[in-house]
Protein backbone atom coordinates (compact mmCIF):
# COMPACT_ATOMS: atom_id res chain seq x y z
CA UNK A 1 0.00 0.00 0.00
CA UNK A 2 1.43 3.17 -1.10
CA UNK A 3 0.06 6.02 1.57
CA UNK A 4 0.26 9.89 -0.07
CA UNK A 5 -0.07 12.55 2.05
CA UNK A 6 -2.08 15.67 0.39
CA UNK A 7 -1.27 19.09 2.60
CA UNK A 8 -3.07 21.68 2.12
CA UNK A 9 -4.10 25.25 4.75
CA UNK A 10 -7.02 23.83 6.69
CA UNK A 11 -7.25 20.17 4.78
CA UNK A 12 -10.69 21.40 2.80
CA UNK A 13 -9.87 22.29 -0.54
CA UNK A 14 -7.59 19.16 -1.37
CA UNK A 15 -10.49 16.60 -0.54
CA UNK A 16 -12.24 16.79 -3.55
CA UNK A 17 -8.71 16.35 -5.20
CA UNK A 18 -8.51 13.28 -3.52
CA UNK A 19 -11.72 11.60 -3.98
CA UNK A 20 -10.79 12.20 -7.77
CA UNK A 21 -7.20 10.43 -7.26
CA UNK A 22 -8.52 7.35 -5.34
CA UNK A 23 -10.94 6.72 -7.90
CA UNK A 24 -8.07 6.92 -10.58
CA UNK A 25 -5.89 4.52 -8.26
CA UNK A 26 -9.32 2.64 -7.81
CA UNK A 27 -9.64 2.32 -11.55
CA UNK A 28 -6.03 1.35 -12.60
CA UNK A 29 -6.21 -1.20 -9.50
CA UNK A 30 -2.90 0.14 -7.72
CA UNK A 31 -2.66 -0.37 -4.19
CA UNK A 32 -2.97 3.37 -3.07
CA UNK A 33 -4.40 5.41 0.04
CA UNK A 34 -4.70 9.13 -1.08
CA UNK A 35 -5.66 11.32 1.92
CA UNK A 36 -5.38 14.72 2.98
CA UNK A 37 -4.69 17.09 6.26
CA UNK A 38 -4.27 20.29 7.56
CA UNK A 39 -0.68 21.66 7.54
CA UNK A 40 -1.02 21.82 11.28
CA UNK A 41 -1.83 17.69 11.29
CA UNK A 42 1.24 16.57 9.34
CA UNK A 43 3.42 15.58 12.61
CA UNK A 44 0.48 13.43 13.23
CA UNK A 45 0.60 11.48 10.18
CA UNK A 46 4.32 10.82 9.57
CA UNK A 47 4.23 7.15 10.83
CA UNK A 48 1.47 6.12 7.56
CA UNK A 49 2.81 8.20 4.28
CA UNK A 50 5.04 7.22 1.72
CA UNK A 51 4.39 10.43 -0.23
CA UNK A 52 3.96 14.41 0.50
CA UNK A 53 2.09 16.56 -1.75
CA UNK A 54 1.47 20.04 -1.02
CA UNK A 55 -0.91 22.23 -2.43
CA UNK A 56 0.06 25.15 -3.92
CA UNK A 57 -1.30 27.51 -1.94
CA UNK A 58 0.91 26.27 1.01
CA UNK A 59 4.17 26.03 -1.45
CA UNK A 60 6.49 28.15 1.28
CA UNK A 61 6.08 24.76 3.76
CA UNK A 62 8.40 23.16 1.25
CA UNK A 63 11.80 23.50 2.81
CA UNK A 64 10.78 23.25 6.15
CA UNK A 65 8.35 19.34 4.89
CA UNK A 66 11.73 18.66 2.69
CA UNK A 67 13.90 18.70 6.05
CA UNK A 68 11.34 16.94 7.99
CA UNK A 69 10.67 14.15 5.35
CA UNK A 70 13.97 13.76 3.46
CA UNK A 71 15.84 11.89 6.42
CA UNK A 72 13.03 9.30 6.56
CA UNK A 73 13.51 8.69 3.05
CA UNK A 74 9.99 10.52 2.14
CA UNK A 75 9.73 12.64 -0.95
CA UNK A 76 8.23 16.13 -0.91
CA UNK A 77 6.62 18.21 -4.12
CA UNK A 78 4.37 20.71 -4.81
CA UNK A 79 1.74 19.56 -6.74
CA UNK A 80 1.77 21.03 -10.22
CA UNK A 81 -0.33 24.16 -10.11
CA UNK A 82 -2.36 23.65 -13.41
CA UNK A 83 -3.42 19.63 -12.14
CA UNK A 84 -4.38 20.98 -9.21
CA UNK A 85 -6.90 24.00 -10.17
CA UNK A 86 -8.22 22.26 -12.54
CA UNK A 87 -8.80 19.24 -9.88
CA UNK A 88 -7.18 16.82 -12.17
CA UNK A 89 -6.92 13.57 -10.39
CA UNK A 90 -4.93 11.55 -12.85
CA UNK A 91 -2.25 14.21 -13.30
CA UNK A 92 -1.53 14.51 -9.57
CA UNK A 93 -1.53 10.80 -9.18
CA UNK A 94 0.68 10.44 -12.05
CA UNK A 95 2.98 13.00 -10.31
CA UNK A 96 2.97 11.36 -7.35
CA UNK A 97 3.71 8.07 -8.31
CA UNK A 98 6.36 9.22 -10.66
CA UNK A 99 8.07 10.20 -7.31
CA UNK A 100 8.52 6.92 -5.87
CA UNK A 101 12.04 5.44 -5.72
CA UNK A 102 12.31 2.58 -8.12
Amino acid sequence: MLNIMLVCSAGMSTSLLVSKMNKVAESRDLDVKVFAVAEADVKNNLDKVDIVLLGPQVRYLLPRMKEMMEPKGIPVEVVDTISYGTMNGEAVLNQALSMVKE
